[in-house]
């Protein structure tokens, strides 16, 4: 059932895709939103025009498989199943956070359902993701793998081709995701390497490497899919490349000058929303379906908004929080 032929025919599985992709992008408008209105804090970079790169992959995975997620991973943490109202209180700084309001957009993080953690530090991602997937093999969990995201800036870094390696070498059940969205911050990738077919990095340590269309929800699953199996028969790393563009800015103070008004419309055009509307209706739905699921995740993105902003603030200081935790 992981061909995207066979997948059409599933309606109720078309329905949970498009419901979290609905999900992604609209908590990442109100996070744009309540940022302008001051209510976030620090910085955010948001993942508009790439959810089907975090749901197609996420949703091809096991519960008890662990994704780490780099610092665009909001969708890939939604995706993995944490608490909507939970991420929007963390992203709001209350105490009833992801992690009680002390990590934010930059360190979202939910253990509970495997989503070990968001991080700012390009590429760091990849060297924690070995640990954990060496953790598996040494427990004999055969049937569990581990899933990292980078972006394409990223594959440049020490760390990642250390942690290919690495993988490589001691077998480790490790899928390595390079979601490619065209930009290093704000230099276009054919600027920034020679050959842009970053399939290529994982020639070196012998790890099997495959490309798909990253806006194509259900190319994504089958291909993560088929990954995910070979990882699990074979006992290697694998190596993916998700082909996506970032509609919103790197982050929140980004002005967009280095890109064209003319090439970000056409890549709004063919956001993987979008796109998999019509693959809906092309399945049987109607447009009145397609409206009742946005309808439903406009309610739960304006009701955990609504959570959010209720929740208290996390104890003022450190010792606040220490009396809170261990007194007796």
């Amino acid at each position: 059932m992981n061909d995207p032929a066979s997948l059409r025919k599933d309606r109720a599985f078309l329905e949970r895709v498009m419901e979290h992709m609905m999900l992604v992008r609209k908590f990442e408008d109100a996070v744009f939103a309540l940022f302008k209105e001051g209510k976030i804090h620090g910085t955010t970079h948001l993942c508009v025009g790439e959810e089907a790169t975090g749901v197609g992959s996420v949703f091809a995975l096991k519960p008890r498989d662990c994704v780490l997620s780099t610092h665009r991973g909001h969708g890939q943490v939604l995706a993995k199943g944490a608490s909507v109202k939970d991420m929007m209180a963390e992203m709001l700084g209350r105490e009833a956070g992801t992690n009680r309001g002390r990590g934010g957009s930059m360190h979202m993080a939910d253990i509970g359902v495997n989503a070990l953690g968001v991080g700012g530090v390009i590429g760091a991602g990849c060297p924690i993701a070995c640990g954990v997937a060496l953790s598996f093999k040494l427990r004999g969990e055969k049937d569990r793998v581990a899933a990292v995201f980078f972006g394409d800036g990223s594959s440049n870094e020490g760390a990642v081709h250390e942690a290919m390696n690495l993988a490589a070498a001691w077998r480790l059940p490790l899928l390595f995701i390079c979601t490619n969205n065209g930009y290093g911050m704000s230099t276009p990738l054919e600027r920034a390497v020679n050959d842009t077919d970053l399939t290529k990095r994982a020639y070196p340590y012998g790890i099997r490497s495959a490309e798909v269309d990253g806006n194509d929800v259900l190319a994504v699953y089958a291909a993560v899919g088929a990954a995910r199996a070979y990882m699990v028969e074979e006992g290697k790393p694998a190596f993916i490349v998700e082909h996506t563009y970032r509609t919103s800015g790197h982050s929140k103070s980004d002005g967009n000058r280095y890109r064209s008004a003319e090439e970000i419309a056409y890549w709004r055009s063919e956001n993987p929303v979008a796109r998999f509307a019509k693959v809906m209706l092309d399945s049987g739905f109607s447009e009145a379906d397609i409206e009742a699921i946005d309808e439903r995740a406009a309610a739960t993105i304006a009701e955990a908004t609504a959570y959010a902003e209720a929740c208290p603030y996390p104890a003022a200081s450190p010792r606040e929080l220490e009396a809170e935790t261990y007194s007796d």
